[in-house]
């Protein structure tokens, strides 16, 4: 979850200017606004997240000692591989989270039947992130969301019309999803190159190659 300080300088004057900044981490956040309360300048100091719900310092000190061993801080590469001949697909997930002071990364495939095409292979693998997010435990957070496939992330980002009735279907179990799970969704197209390891395990699915790593990073 990224956070937004908004407060008020005084004036030798005592007039008041508002001051707002960009979107951080909540631990910069933080140490931000600790610095803003000692210079003994400001008044009114409060902490925004991107759902709108405000804070002031002390309480967000507490919610990010709360929070602090979840998930969090989350970027999901997702991809999916599709074969014609058996109608099957291989789907491929890398999530990158921090929990605590650490770094974390999960590698993840399976491989999915009765599929039609490659763009519902797409679809199915966005799904498959998001039950390895659920099943994370990840709630009421902001996820970015990193795919090769325009068509998944604009049409989810609703810039593009969907009309094929099974892409529909998909759509609303993706959005239901992401509804129930509370999350902030932002989509990120990315180059082909960009997606190697989502698209590797997607592959290996299709070999028949299970994979379901978690990693710490160093």
């Amino acid at each position: 979850m990224k956070y937004r300080l908004e407060w008020y300088h005084k004036l030798k004057s005592n007039e008041k200017v508002q001051f707002s900044s960009e979107w951080v981490s909540g631990e910069t956040a933080i140490e931000i606004g600790e610095e803003l309360e000692q210079s003994g300048k400001i008044t009114d100091l409060y902490f925004y997240d991107e759902k709108g719900t405000s804070w002031i310092l002390k309480e967000m000190r507490k919610l990010l000692t709360e929070i602090e061993e979840d998930p969090h801080e989350i970027i999901v590469f997702f991809d999916g591989g599709f074969q014609k001949e058996t109608n099957e697909a291989g789907l491929g997930a890398v999530i990158f989270f921090k929990q605590g002071k650490k770094k974390y990364r999960i590698r993840a495939n399976e491989r999915f039947n009765e599929m039609e095409t490659n763009n519902e292979a797409e679809y199915a693998a966005f799904y498959y992130a998001l039950n390895i997010l659920e099943d994370l435990g990840v709630k009421h957070l902001s996820c970015e969301f990193k795919g090769d496939s325009q068509v998944v992330l604009k049409q989810l980002e609703g810039d593009w019309p969907c009309y094929e009735a099974t892409l529909n279907r998909w759509l609303d179990r993706i959005e239901e999803k992401i509804k129930a799970l509370g999350l902030i969704p932002k989509y990120t197209v990315i180059p082909r190159k960009e997606n190697k390891e989502a698209d590797k395990l997607a592959t290996q699915a299709l070999e028949g190659k299970e994979i379901f790593a978690k990693t710490l990073i160093l």
